[in-house]
């Protein structure tokens, strides 16, 4: 049996009705409703793979470089 949970403090996104939503899961997806107007809205919970950017991708380990140095006095 899925329990259907009223949102606290929500406002339905068609009507405006604040206190008006509730909420459950069901499968893998997260459903809403609003009870005033009927609105219903529907999303996975399943999570998309992350965009490949600068911030989450590994460099590549920097290697030793050697160089000879001549003091000059």
């Amino acid at each position: 049996m899925t329990i259907k949970r009223f949102i606290a403090g929500a406002v339905c996104p068609k009507c405006g009705a604040m206190d008006r939503l509730k909420a459950w899961q069901e499968d893998r997806f997260q459903h809403r409703e609003c009870v005033e107007c009927g609105f219903t809205d529907s999303m996975s919970l399943d999570m998309p793979e992350e965009l490949p950017t600068r911030v989450n991708q590994t460099e590549p380990d920097p290697k030793d470089e050697i160089q000879v140095v001549k003091l000059i006095q």
